[in-house]
């Protein structure tokens, strides 16, 4: 059962439900302007429509949890027998079910029966015909109509995972999800796509030896470079004109200047079967001189491949047949394919045979990607970034004009073994549903004759890994469209659509599994709208946050430590004070509210008023960078425009570090990486198209005295010695390697804020880290107020806590 001080409705756990029939719809039905008007429609369209489709919905509160496919009206008893197993961290007093009527451009409510929450809380199975009222809640009809559903609620305290780590032989990776754990897996982390000679973090590895933190993109070179039978490229954007190897220092043979296009196109003429699915951009016309608002190079890199052995398409992101052409038309406009993998053939350790390997994570091979640990402003622009500046928050930004660049921070993965090859069924899949029927059957055989999985691995440094996806069936093929043949491949079915959102019920199991701590870099983090203060029908439902929020409030009032931190750019990309970047703060600002407040109420709770604060639990931060004019620096010949944040972010040296990786650490002993930011465009599954993993490694878990020690342990640290402790070396102590500690939590916040007042301070200086606090303060009672005295980012007229977009859609930003 739940906790007694939460909420009395709070529903925190799994629901089941099951919707079966209707009885005596027709009554809701007659004489309604519902008829009246689908008469004049068909009338004046010429149509010939005996009725529209019905389907039925759940929500608990405001949110909407699940919903039924559409089936043809049936004038007394609709069926649908579909059943649901939702996450819910929900508080609310009724869950409504709804009959609506899905007409040519929009639907209407036939009927609403609610279901008080009480009645569901013992976890009891709840099965009955429920009366269905008006939206009035007056009756439809004497003889009444009724709905046939069962529910059951199981609460997450009863729940064996909660709380547990990951303990084996038990932990099957999570239940329900189209690609199971693999297990004799290996993986590599990567942070950035480069790292320097000079990035040395002093790391142990269990055996005693160094850790040597690898190096992304020299990687993939030498994977590309020596592939032999077959490169399949997926992307958001691919774009053909960048190097992927630069560092002088560093340098492989054969590798300077040459770009990713002509290595591809190489390896093409050399036989090797090269295929590039990069998504289609819909608002960019090359032939009009348009790059498309996302500038991804889409037809530029369909042009450098069209005369080519490259076999390249752009994919769009097509929507469902099913859907309406409202729905249609908001799918294919505003959503994409952002998806990031290499898959493709590496030889064996021994030299004797090939296995898969395949590269996952938030670096796209394209523009503006390349950095190192440093995240250089003003230096090297007229060597490494002499053909890739780029800055994207300033009007008419270029390398003419100068600095700062906007440096880039991500998170990438190589995995090798069985999940390899979830990774390649993917792109085969999508391939399968997309691509032009000229390149249709260029697929290569892959199979694991031919390319046996290796068993050289060390055995004590094997991972179990599981792929997880975010994407449905107008992208990929072999997703059944029955919904109970799809409910046991753990895919969902909504308005028709086959979805698979195992992402984001990665992030749910992992940290509802949480013990320690949660460690969160990701480009957006906002959701769980309906607990929100306002907004909270904009649609973005995700639980993430308020997952990590009911978490630490359980642990609370529990008296067990636990911390969270969270970094994100301190604003996204774009200009700051545009619409776009503005809502996103909002949402941003709205859902920090809503966990800080939900810390605060457990710290009430647990009698700790004055003795605990918001902040020794949860933390938000962000990255950035001030430098000092070196000597030989880069002088641009021309001077930004007075008045703009271009010249004051110059003038003042100063900028933000572009936080884009994906990545969450749980107990440094489970690590999620992939391409879904924490929104609901990357977790809903029917918005962009994402792919990412979930890996431990069974010999590097934590004990009942003794913590994690392994690959991903020592990838926090090596991304924490990026972001602060390479310029405290008489830190690294236990206090880091204990993160949920009230010490931990308070040194990393302490140095947090030395450098945000380096970072804001008259004197320019070289800022000895990048990590800062996001700029607001948290109040004991869990509101916010702006850390900048004028409430705007440095250099700007931007508001940190953002506004409401009046133009834009929510669809498009949540």
């Amino acid at each position: 059962m739940a906790e007694q001080s939460e909420a009395p409705n709070l529903l925190h756990g799994i629901l089941e439900v099951t919707v079966f029939e209707a009885r005596h719809l027709h009554h809701a039905l007659h004489g309604g302007i519902i008829q009246v008007m689908t008469e004049k429609i068909e009338k004046t369209l010429h149509l010939n429509v005996e009725h529209s489709n019905l389907y039925a919905t759940i929500d608990v509160g405001t949110a909407r949890v699940a919903r039924t496919r559409e089936i043809e009206f049936h004038p007394n008893n609709p069926v649908w027998n579909e059943s649901f197993r939702v996450y819910v961290a929900h508080s609310s007093p009724d869950i409504t079910i709804s009959v609506k009527n899905q007409e040519l451009v929009d639907a209407d409510i036939l009927g609403q029966a609610t279901v008080s929450t009480s009645r569901i809380l013992s976890g009891d199975l709840v099965k009955d015909w429920f009366e269905l009222h008006s939206e009035d809640t007056h009756k439809l009809h004497k003889h009444k109509a009724t709905i046939l559903a069962q529910l059951q609620y199981f609460d997450v305290h009863a729940d064996p995972r909660w709380n547990s780590g990951i303990h084996l032989p038990q932990f099957n990776g999570v239940s329900n999800c189209y690609f199971p754990q693999r297990t004799n897996c290996n993986m590599t982390l990567y942070q950035n796509s480069h790292l320097s000679n000079r990035f040395e973090p002093d790391l142990q590895l269990p055996n005693g030896s160094s850790y040597n933190p690898p190096r992304l993109w020299e990687e993939l070179y030498n994977s590309i470079n020596h592939a032999k039978h077959f490169i399949y490229v997926a992307g958001w954007s691919v774009d053909t004109k960048i190097t992927l190897v630069r560092d002088p220092e560093r340098m492989i043979p054969g590798a300077e200047g040459v770009t990713i296009g002509e290595l591809l196109k190489r390896k093409a003429e050399e036989g090797v079967t090269v295929l590039v699915m990069a998504w289609q951009d819909r608002t960019s016309m090359s032939f009009l001189g348009n790059p498309g608002l996302m500038e991804t190079h889409d037809e530029e890199t369909y042009t450098f491949f069209e005369e080519s052995k490259v076999k390249c398409f752009l994919c769009p992101r097509n929507a469902d047949k099913s859907l309406t052409a409202v729905q249609t038309i908001e799918v294919s406009w505003e959503f994409t394919h952002h998806q990031k993998t290499v898959t493709l053939d590496v030889a064996d350790e021994n030299g004797e045979g090939r296995h898969v390997v395949s590269f996952v994570g938030g670096v796209d091979i394209c523009d503006g990607r390349y950095d190192d640990e440093n995240h250089t402003l003003f230096r090297n622009l007229d060597t490494t970034y002499l053909n890739d500046f780029q800055q994207k928050n300033f009007p008419h930004a270029d390398l003419e004009h100068g600095g700062p660049r906007e440096s880039w921070h991500d998170v990438h993965s190589r995995l090798e073994g069985p999940a390899a090859w979830d990774v390649l069924t993917n792109f085969q899949q999508r391939w399968k549903q997309q691509a032009p029927s000229e390149i249709h059957h260029c697929l290569l055989e892959v199979t694991e004759e031919t390319f046996p999985n290796p068993t050289w691995f060390d055995k004590q440094e094997l991972w179990n890994i599981q792929v997880f996806r975010s994407i449905d069936d107008a992208s990929v093929v072999d997703f059944p469209s029955d919904p109970a043949e799809a409910s046991k491949l753990g895919l969902i079915s909504r308005k028709g659509v086959t979805i698979d959102q195992s992402i984001h019920s990665g992030y749910i199991e992992a940290i509802r599994r949480a013990k320690r701590f949660i460690y969160i870099e990701n480009q957006y983090f906002f959701g769980s709208c309906y607990a929100w203060k306002e907004e909270q029908d904009c649609g973005c439902l995700n639980l993430v946050p308020i997952e990590i929020a009911l978490k630490i409030a359980s642990k609370i009032r529990n008296g067990e430590r636990f911390a969270a931190y969270i970094v994100t750019p301190m604003w996204p990309e774009g200009e700051p004070e545009g619409e776009t970047v503005q809502a996103i703060l909002l949402w941003n600002r709205l859902t920090m509210e809503m966990m800080y407040g939900i810390i605060a109420k457990a710290i009430v709770d647990a009698g700790l008023s004055g003795k605990a604060h918001p902040c020794d639990f949860l933390n938000f931060f962000c990255l950035g960078n001030r430098e000092v004019k070196a000597n030989g620096e880069y002088v641009p010949p021309e001077r930004p425009e007075e008045g703009t944040n271009y010249l004051r972010a110059q003038t003042n040296r100063r900028f933000l570090i572009y936080v884009h990786a994906k990545l969450m650490i749980v107990d440094d002993e489970y690590v999620i990486v992939g391409s879904a930011n924490l929104n609901e465009r990357s977790l809903a599954g029917d918005r962009d198209s994402e792919i990412a993993h979930g890996s431990y490694q069974p010999s590097y878990l934590n004990g009942q005295h003794s913590f994690a020690c392994g690959q991903v342990h020592l990838f926090r640290m090596s991304i924490w010695y990026e972001h602060f402790m390479g310029q405290y070396t008489n830190l690294i102590s236990q206090v880091f390697l204990e993160p949920e500690s009230l010490e931990c939590v308070r040194t990393v916040r302490k140095i947090a804020e030395k450098l945000w007042d380096l970072f804001i301070g008259d004197i320019i200086v070289d800022l000895p880290g990048h990590l800062l606090p996001f700029p607001v303060k948290v109040l004991e009672s869990g509101d916010l107020l702006d850390l900048p005295k004028d409430g705007l980012f440095p250099d700007t007229n931007a508001p940190v806590k953002g506004e409401k977009a009046l133009k834009l859609p929510s669809l498009l930003t949540t």
